[in-house]
């Protein structure tokens, strides 16, 4: 299964993570150096839940720390795909609602992280349009630049998933 689109003409993020929420961490498992090379992110002991759409070895986290994986395309998904979201989505904003520092990572952290994480805003009593806004806010102005998965929160995750 591919995972990544490939658009060359976003950079790459100049951190590993941000904290989008309190206690809501979005980020990658590469971020871009100040000379313009890839940096690998790895996850120490620093969350207490860390949900990985897209996976690496050595990227951590380290084990004791609950870790997540469920990997889904940066691109269209299957409802059965959209169904995952939702359950990530639901678990990380309980994750943040019960004080523990959560991260949703994917490869660079703009897209597949910002849809689980502007999901979770949604769940948590945020309006979709200020949820996108947030998350380009205090991730990147290229988070979510994949418009397919705008279209998914805009209309709903359970109409997406029809």
């Amino acid at each position: 299964m591919r995972t990544r689109q490939r658009n060359r003409e976003v950079p790459g993020p100049d951190t590993a993570w941000n904290e989008v929420a309190p206690g809501l961490w979005m980020g990658g498992h590469y971020w871009t150096g100040p000379r313009g090379e890839p940096q690998p992110a790895v996850v120490g002991g620093g969350f207490d839940l860390v949900v990985s759409l897209f996976t690496r070895s050595g990227h951590g986290p380290p084990p004791g720390v609950e870790h997540i994986v469920a990997e889904i395309p940066d691109g269209p998904l299957a409802p059965g795909q959209i169904e995952v979201v939702q359950w990530l989505a639901r678990t990380v904003a309980g994750s943040v609602r019960d004080g523990r520092r959560t991260l949703v990572r994917c490869h660079s952290g703009y897209n597949r992280s910002g849809l689980v994480v502007a999901q979770a805003l949604v769940e948590s009593g945020r309006e979709v349009s200020a949820a996108v806004a947030l998350v380009r806010e205090r991730r990147s102005l290229w988070a979510l630049n994949n418009g397919t998965f705008v279209e998914y929160l805009t209309a709903g995750l359970d109409v997406a998933r029809l």
